[in-house]
């Protein structure tokens, strides 16, 4: 049976269509675009009327693959997640999407959020320790959820996001480091009040954009894989160096070196990686696993 889902994030849209079998998921297509849907929305607290177009035109272009290519797929599952969740003017958009495509959005609360990232995470990058801590950054925010093998715990969500962050601290291009250490203090005060408790001997799993695009530069994926960057693995000190050498660049230079990963997010990654690399310091933590697997997954499995 071919079942899809549409992830509408503040920075990405992702499309998935999988076989579904018993237990598992057999990935046959997947489709990423990079419209910014929460371009603004940190300062104004509304979506704009560009940023709503941007997603509305992906999406159709989405229900017009689906139709063509997918004859036989099920109504695709779509969620929608922080930047729709934040805006004041979400129902109107809700209602475009509707009246332009028929589908019904489901807006994630935050605590859904890090459980369907948990789910489809474990759904394509399964653990050899007794616990996993997926990390999930996001462009509005980032979730931590703990579990089990496939039986997720808890988790939260925190509004600090690689796209909400970059409006918010890095004005320049090369950032500052004194912006650099802004963001980056601001990340500490977050996981110091916030951040979830975990087990000793627990396998950090990060999914979503930073990860994977850090993961396909680290091993020369070319052209991107998403199946040969699930269980990459990468060092805290491997994550360091990295942000040592990406903050000197502007974007421009970003995606000169590497366009396929880094064209529509140049200008978030190192904010990413800061994001990501203290949560690595705050739990200690010497490595992470990177995941292709994420809510249009989990949405699936769950």
């Amino acid at each position: 049976m071919l079942r899809s889902s549409i992830d509408i994030g503040t920075n990405s849209l992702l499309l998935l269509v999988c076989k579904q079998n018993t237990d598992s998921l057999e990935v046959i297509f997947e489709l990423q675009r990079l419209p910014r849907l929460g371009k603004g929305v940190d300062k104004l607290g509304r979506l704009s009327a560009d940023s709503m177009k941007r997603v509305l035109d992906v999406l159709l272009e989405f229900n017009s693959i689906l139709t063509s290519d997918f004859p036989t797929c099920e109504t695709p599952l779509i969620t929608a997640t922080s930047a729709v969740r934040d805006a004041k003017n979400k129902q109107e958009f809700l209602a475009q999407i509707y009246e332009q495509t028929g589908w019904v959005v489901r807006l994630l609360s935050g605590e859904e959020e890090a459980k369907y990232t948990y789910l489809g995470a474990l759904s394509q990058t399964p653990i050899q320790n007794s616990h996993a801590l997926v990390i999930d950054i996001g462009g509005g925010s980032t979730e931590l959820s703990l579990g089990t093998s496939m039986q997720w715990q808890k988790g939260i969500s925190l509004d600090m996001g690689c796209v909400r962050y970059n409006e918010r601290f890095l004005h320049h291009n090369p950032p500052f480091q004194e912006e650099i250490g802004q963001c980056v203090s601001s990340i500490q005060d977050y996981l110091t009040k916030d951040a979830l408790k975990i087990p000793k001997q627990t396998s950090l799993i990060a999914v979503s954009g930073t990860a994977t695009s850090l993961a396909a530069i680290d091993a020369q994926i070319h052209p991107y894989d998403s199946e040969k960057v699930n269980n990459h693995r990468i060092t805290q000190s491997q994550l360091a160096k990295s942000i040592d050498l990406f903050r000197l660049h502007t974007y421009q230079e970003l995606i000169e070196l590497h366009p396929e990963v880094m064209e529509g997010r140049a200008d978030i990654f190192l904010t990413g990686l800061l994001i990501l690399n203290e949560i690595l310091n705050h739990y200690k933590a010497e490595e992470f696993i990177v995941s292709s697997g994420g809510i249009r997954h989990g949405i699936l499995v769950s």
